[in-house]
């Protein structure tokens, strides 16, 4: 049919020539065909049932959990998981629970407050943390950029979890309780210019266990975030300005993977995508080789 695969994702094929662009995502047997018209999504249709045996369900409502919305007349889509946050909170027995305003505690979680006594590990073991994290895990990685640090500290503890972390993870489940009626909306953003634009953050030393600094990205495209990651970096970072800039490496893999996949949707890039950065030394080691010299220990991948 002239589709070809995206070398970059596997799961998606595209049509692209001259003004026909007709992208087609594939989830097992599941398929969502996106086109400019409905006419070009009815021509797809109709060639796709002479080979398969299909059954089409309309527009897209729901996907994999996500409740899709559209707003033809601000040229937004909307995504959200309200009902799969409201059957995670009655699967764990939390439907009734009251709201809090923040992912997390204050108190700072680490290995050190695991089951001490025999009773708190015979609590422990009638449990589900390592359930209720996994459940929480597929939240933040598909509509909730908002609990992605949240649930990554969560799942470190996932091996000897104490009383204190499962209070946590209660504390993350009446924050989304508050917050159910979350979503990302994507809508045109006049204010910037670009395909897309990144930022990135890292904190330095946050990890009480190992002294190892988080890494933290997102990737905005008109008003919506497409792209986020809250990772633990992979060793100790001497100061701020090495937790910032291998923030930033991070942040610039992501940013050279989509431009790859959209260059391979049909769009075309005449200049280098922006990332942000609230770090001055940073910046001037990205700037000045001569600042290099102060973190010559560093790998050759982060330069």
């Amino acid at each position: 049919m002239g589709f070809k695969l995206v070398h970059y994702d596997y799961s998606i094929w595209v049509y692209s020539r001259d003004e026909v662009r007709i992208i087609i995502p594939v989830y097992v047997d599941d398929m969502t065909i996106a086109a400019k018209s409905k006419q070009q999504y009815e021509s797809v249709r109709d060639e796709l049932a002479k080979h398969f045996k299909l059954h089409e369900l309309g527009p897209t409502s729901f996907l994999l959990g996500v409740h899709i919305e559209r707003d033809r007349s601000k040229h937004s889509i909307s995504l959200s998981q309200r009902q799969y946050i409201i059957d995670v909170l009655e699967r764990f027995s939390m439907s009734n629970c009251g709201t809090v305003t923040t992912p997390l505690p204050e108190q700072k979680l680490s290995k050190d407050i695991a089951p001490k006594t025999p009773a708190e590990i015979e609590y422990m073991k009638q449990v589900p943390y390592k359930q209720l994290v996994g459940a929480l895990m597929y939240l933040a990685i598909a509509t909730r950029p908002d609990i992605a640090y949240a649930v990554g500290v969560l799942g470190r503890f996932s091996s000897n979890p104490g009383p204190t972390h499962w209070k946590a993870a209660k504390h993350l489940c009446r924050y989304l309780q508050g917050t159910k009626d979350f979503r990302l909306t994507y809508a045109p953003d006049p204010k910037s210019p670009e395909l897309f634009t990144t930022f990135c953050d890292a904190d330095h030393g946050g990890n009480e266990d190992n002294r190892r600094s988080t890494s933290g990205m997102v990737v905005k495209m008109g008003t919506g975030a497409i792209s986020w990651a809250s990772k633990l970096q992979p060793f100790v970072t001497l100061s701020t300005t090495e937790a910032e800039y291998i923030a930033a490496v991070s942040a610039g893999q992501e940013i050279m993977w989509l431009r790859n996949l959209f260059t391979e949707f049909g769009y075309k890039f005449d200049a280098p995508s922006s990332l942000y950065i609230d770090n001055q030394s940073a910046l001037s080691v990205a700037n000045n080789p001569k600042h290099h010299g102060r973190m010559k220990h560093l790998d050759l991948r982060f330069y």
